[in-house]
């Protein structure tokens, strides 16, 4: 174990809690059949919207008093985000949705990114990227760095910009990194990733299952969702398969993973890819947690304790804190 990677995670037991463990064996029994079970056609891929959809507002509802603000500006789609208090200032938070490049929104992530929103007092940009099979790569990276540049755009210098996101966000967010220093534009302050996906064959994934079930899908059937974006492409096409060139700028990084999903493996991939290059990751294995907990508040009591870790980290970077500490 390197000295970044946290096996044991200060303040968090050793074991779940009751209720994450509830959660997990639940997903386990219910969602995890039904998502090995759907079919990537177009009946199947509108229920895998409104099935993650529900899931989603069940476990992180939207906090009353969120403000949220459309985006609509050339190619660039998304939401503002704001937690009840918060204004606009010289700093914010871009957040990269995951989907399996298929199945999410911003609207899916809008509880997540206000209780992101709440704890580091900063609003929430959450780009609305094109999703497969509608879309085809490299729609949805392209759209992740349109969004990039209309904040700089809007006046947001990079050091003031901090990006966080999830599952399929986690490649977006590298892939992005790793443009922004070829196309020569400033590196955000920071990143991090919640179960961050690097490998879109879900190969690593089906190693790491190998060893441990994962409660929500099997290795197999979530590597059918990627297919879909990546579609006609060798699997080791640039972008598709990132690499991070040695010494490139890149920004401190935070990884949290789940201890019982299948991209745990993922999770250490990026953050040993980006260590290699020069740069630093730290790495969060959180006992016995599901993908993204931290979306899910209402059933894991871990996630508020790992939202306030990730705006710890993200304030740090930007020397920032609220103006009041009201905000949690």
């Amino acid at each position: 174990m390197t000295r970044s990677t946290r096996t044991s995670v200060p303040g968090v037991p050793a074991s779940p809690s009751a209720r994450a463990a509830l959660a997990a064996a639940t997903t386990r029994l219910s969602l995890r059949p039904l998502n090995n079970a759907v079919p990537m056609n177009a009946p199947g891929v509108w229920f895998a919207r409104k099935l993650v959809a529900t899931f989603m507002a069940i476990g992180g509802p939207v906090p009353s008093g969120t403000i949220v603000n459309p985006v609509r500006s050339g190619q660039v789609r998304g939401e503002w985000v704001r937690a009840a208090g918060v204004s606009f200032g010289t700093r914010a938070i871009y957040y990269l949705h995951g989907s399996a490049y298929v199945i999410c929104s911003a609207r899916t992530h809008r509880g997540l990114a206000a209780q992101l929103s709440r704890k580091t007092g900063l609003p929430v940009f959450v780009v609305d990227y094109r999703l497969a099979p509608e879309h085809r790569f490299p729609a949805a990276a392209d759209d992740i760095e349109a969004g990039y540049r209309w904040l700089l755009d809007q006046g947001y210098a990079g050091h003031n910009v901090v990006i966080a996101g999830d599952s399929a966000g986690g490649h977006l967010a590298l892939d992005l990194l790793v443009e922004n220093a070829a196309r020569k534009l400033p590196q955000p302050a920071a990143v991090t990733l919640f179960s961050p996906l690097l490998d879109l064959t879900l190969g690593l994934a089906a190693e790491q299952e190998r060893r441990q079930r994962d409660p929500l899908i099997s290795a197999k059937a979530a590597s059918r969702m990627p297919l879909e974006y990546t579609r006609g492409l060798p699997a080791d096409a640039p972008r598709l398969r990132l690499s991070v060139p040695a010494g490139v700028d890149l920004p401190p990084m935070l990884v949290q993973v789940g201890g019982t999903e299948m991209l745990r493996a993922d999770a250490r991939a990026l953050c040993d890819l980006v260590r290699a290059a020069g740069g630093s990751c730290e790495l969060e294995v959180w006992p016995g947690q599901m993908h993204v907990f931290q979306a899910l508040p209402m059933l894991v009591p871990e996630a508020d304790h790992a939202l306030r870790r990730a705006a710890d980290f993200l304030c740090d970077a930007l020397d920032y804190r609220p103006a009041s500490e009201k905000v949690s």
